[in-house]
Order: C-alpha cells, then sequence, then structure tokens
C-alpha cells in the first residue's frame, strides 16, 4: 500500500530527488518588481507596492479593508488587540491549528480555552461550541461573555480554516453574536478559498491571511489583516507602525505599537504572486482531483473538500487507520524522498498549553492520530 502512494507521488511529480510539501512558485514579475523596489530605493515600508498589494488582496478577498504585515502571526496578533482582547481575557479557539493561533492569543496575555474540531472540516465545530458556551458562558451586566469556569471574559473566538478547508464559519459566527464574542477568523491557510461562495476571511469582525513561503501565494514571510470596519482597519494600521502620530518632523508616538509592516520589497513579490493566483487555484485543484481519484482505488481515506465549501487546497490529506500506521508511513515515504508530515501536535498538549481549559476533543485527538500531508506543490504542467 505505501509503495503504490509514493509510486503514484512521483510519478505525479515527475522530480529527481525530494519531493517537499509545498514550494513556492515564481513564473511572473517577481524579478521585474523587485528591481523596481531596488531602482527607487524603496526597500522599506514605505512604497507603491505594500498599498497594491492590500488593494489586492481586499479586492480578491471581498473585504473592504487591507492592512499587510510582517508575517501571519503578526496580523493575528494584531487583530486579537483591536477586538479588545487583554490579560483578564479568554479567547476560544481549536486545538488542531499551528502554534501561532494560540501563540497570537498569548501575546495579548490572554489565555486559549480549547474546544474541538469536525472531522470532515478539521475546523472548530460549531456544535462543540454552542455545547461547552451553553455550558460554561453567561452575559454578565455589561454584556460580557464571562466564563463561569474561571470568571473570565470570553473575549474572542479564532477558527482556523485547516489546510485551506473553510469551517462551519457562518454557524459560528451567529453563535458567537449570542455570547458577544468577536469572530477573528484564521485564514493564514485559506486565500482562495470560499465558504457558501463567499471568501474566508470575511465573516468574522477580522480576518487574517499568511503568506509564509509555503502557502499557496508567498512574499517570503507576511501577513495581511483584513475587515470592513473601518475604525478597526485605522486602529490596525496605527498599531503596526509603531502607533507613530503624523507630524512633520516630531516622533511622537501615542501608545505601546509594533513594527509590524510589510516591506515594499516584499509586498512587490505578492503583487506578482496576486497576479498569477487564479492559475495557482486551477493547477491545485486539478491536483486535487489526480489524488481524490487515485486514493478512491487504495481503499486510503483523502480528505474531500467539505459540503458547501470551495477550497483552494493548500495541503492535501489522507486518514489513516491509526497512529501506528501513520508513523509507519511517514517513515517510509520520508526515507523514499516524500517529505509527507503529520498533523500539528495539539496545543493542549504542548507544555506552555496544558493548563488550559479544554471541551471534549474527541474528534481533534482522532485526527491526530491520523491525518498526514502529503505534497502539495501547484504543477503547472498538469
Amino acid at each position: 500500500m505505501f509503495e503504490d502512494v509514493i509510486t503514484f507521488i512521483k510519478d505525479t511529480y515527475k522530480k529527481d530527488g525530494s519531493i517537499h510539501l509545498h514550494e513556492p512558485i515564481f513564473i511572473g514579475n517577481e524579478k521585474k518588481y523587485l528591481n523596481d523596489c531596488i531602482d527607487t530605493t524603496f526597500v522599506s515600508s514605505v512604497g507603491k507596492y505594500v498599498t497594491q498589494f492590500e488593494e489586492m488582496i481586499s479586492a480578491f478577498s471581498g473585504v473592504n479593508y487591507a492592512v499587510a504585515t510582517a508575517n501571519g502571526t503578526s496580523a493575528l496578533h494584531i487583530a486579537l488587540e483591536i477586538v479588545g482582547v487583554d490579560e483578564y481575557c479568554e479567547v476560544i479557539t481549536q486545538p488542531l491549528t499551528f502554534v501561532a493561533t494560540a501563540n497570537a492569543i498569548s501575546y495579548c496575555r490572554a489565555k486559549p480555552v480549547f474546544v474541538d474540531v469536525d472531522r470532515d472540516t478539521l475546523g472548530l465545530s460549531p456544535l462543540k461550541l454552542k455545547e461547552f458556551l451553553d455550558k460554561f458562558a453567561s452575559l454578565n451586566n455589561n454584556g460580557d461573555c464571562v466564563n463561569q469556569s474561571s470568571g473570565k471574559v470570553i473575549k474572542a473566538c479564532v477558527p482556523m480554516h485547516t489546510f485551506g478547508n473553510p469551517c462551519k464559519i457562518d454557524e459560528i459566527v451567529e453563535i458567537c453574536n449570542v455570547y458577544n464574542i468577536a469572530v477573528v477568523e484564521d485564514a493564514a491557510e485559506a486565500l482562495g478559498s470560499y465558504y457558501k461562495r463567499q471568501h474566508t476571511g470575511s465573516f468574522g469582525k477580522v480576518g487574517i491571511f499568511s503568506f509564509n513561503g509555503n502557502k499557496i501565494i508567498t512574499t517570503g514571510a507576511g501577513g495581511m489583516l483584513v475587515t470592513n470596519d473601518e475604525k478597526l482597519a485605522l486602529k490596525a494600521r496605527h498599531l503596526t507602525t509603531t502607533a507613530k502620530v503624523a507630524h512633520p518632523y516630531e516622533y511622537v508616538h501615542d501608545q505601546i505599537g509594533y513594527n509590524y509592516r510589510l516591506t515594499n520589497i516584499a509586498a512587490a513579490i505578492g503583487v506578482a504572486q496576486m497576479e498569477n493566483i487564479e492559475l495557482f487555484l486551477k493547477q491545485k485543484r486539478k491536483l486535487a482531483r489526480a489524488y481524490e481519484t487515485f486514493f478512491e482505488q487504495t481503499g486510503i481515506e483523502y480528505v474531500k473538500e467539505p459540503a458547501n465549501c470551495q477550497s483552494n487546497f493548500w495541503l492535501n490529506s489522507i486518514v489513516l487507520n491509526d497512529r501506528k500506521i501513520r508513523d509507519d508511513f511517514l517513515g517510509y515515504a520520508i526515507q523514499k524522498g516524500i517529505l509527507a508530515r503529520p498533523i500539528w501536535t495539539l496545543m493542549n498538549r504542548l507544555d506552555m498549553f496544558k493548563h488550559c481549559q479544554i471541551g471534549s476533543l474527541q474528534n481533534a485527538e482522532w485526527l491526530g492520530d491520523r491525518v498526514i500531508n502529503i505534497p502539495s506543490s501547484s504543477l503547472l504542467e498538469l
């Protein structure tokens, strides 16, 4: 069984040497725009490409405002700050996520609370979220949602669109609205993904994207905060530029800010990448269909596009029977030069988050023992 999978992947990629999980593709104007940055000397956080990149992401995702940041984690940190998360708060998120999600909550000195995921989306479960809130939460006289178990305000909820597969985000937003909880969408992996024909990142108060080197488009490192709320956008832009107050020559800062702005030289790459995003999405869908057809013949479960979703298929995934088979497959694949990877260690199992409150995590634990990501780089010759 393992050998058949490895052979299919090698035949699909037609590549000598190791096959990585997800590699960037540069086929457009990247070098041209980089040279323009160098020729004009606009290589730092001021320049036309930063503005253009923000406008392109805003238009593509159907959101009114976009603020470019140094990376996706910094975008998430700022998103949480501008909705009021601080040391007196808790933030609900999922245990099955990349560590940056929980780290960003901790940067605000808040405490994560982990609620289970759904098996079909791999994202936060609205059913489990409602069960948790009905059991532990109530609104106080100020309209704040208070966790009766800890006495802290549950200020925000951060669902994550895992591997580009949208979660049931409309249901999550509806539940959170009842409890006056701000939804901050971690769409780091989901640029080009849609739920019920609406782009991910546009459902909550704030959303974020990542442009790390392994994402569907890349700026090397970079992120974007998106929102339809003008005040939140202005606040985010202020905080990401060291909270500097405009002045002809004085250095005046009115609060603690962050040096989180994306550089013009990175944004130039992003603009060139966005010019080809439709091609990347088309090719990744073709690759996903090839995987799905292959795995139907093997008895191995392939993680399909969830209902009502249009996934960007950032990372293709399979589900094996148990953890031992998962580890056996990973060992064999890596030995053969296929750099497959397991899903992340659950956040509540990491030392720094073991003290956090959790709900029943049956689905997350089941998936954590079984899910593997397989090579997913775009293949332009498909």
